[in-house]
């Protein structure tokens, strides 16, 4: 069997067994990736205040030539919650470090096209917030592969770009919309 299929099957795998549809579970994740299966070895609380939105961080294949193609995704579900309250727990399901970074999109803006600065990020100027922590809730130094972070924001109705800014990953594809009405 080849990578491609391996990873798809982890994806599919890890995204089933994240939340249930009202979100209120968000419990471990495994997936399988050019370099063995990475598993989640912690998870947000079980009762999160607010709408509960499970982001998965990923990237394909392994670190080498070829970095510079490397494919990276971030999934958001559910895609749309009510506003208010809004909990994102972020598990990161890839071989790299990654983040969660919460940023408006004005009416005017379009998803992924946020211009990215020297070191290959994008400015966080305006951010709502962050689950960068490993094992933890808000601001660290990054989500270790295998590990779940966590923030609960006051979210207005709107457009919402979800993002990873690690060097080059939001360039790559790391970025997701998220509704709120």
């Amino acid at each position: 069997m080849t990578a491609f299929p391996l990873v798809l099957l982890g994806i599919l795998l890890a995204l089933s067994g994240c939340t249930d549809h009202v979100g209120r579970t968000m419990g471990s994740a495994s997936m399988m990736h050019g370099q063995g299966r990475v598993t989640s070895r912690c998870s947000a609380p079980a009762h999160l205040p607010g709408a509960a939105v499970h982001v998965s961080l990923m990237d394909m294949g392994h670190r080498g030539m070829m970095a510079a193609h490397h494919r990276m995704m971030l999934r958001v579900a559910p895609g749309r919650v009510p506003a208010g309250a809004v909990s994102l727990a972020a598990t990161d399901l890839g071989s790299r470090r990654h983040e969660l970074v919460v940023m408006p999109l004005e009416s005017w803006q379009n998803l992924g096209q946020r211009a990215t600065h020297s070191g290959g990020k994008v400015l966080e100027r305006g951010s709502l917030g962050e689950a960068s922590r490993s094992c933890g809730a808000g601001v660290g130094e990054g989500l270790r592969p295998g590990t779940t972070g966590w923030v609960t924001l006051d979210l207005a109705p709107g457009r919402y770009e979800l993002l990873c800014n690690e060097p080059h990953h939001y360039a790559r594809g790391m970025y997701a919309e998220l509704v709120v009405s």
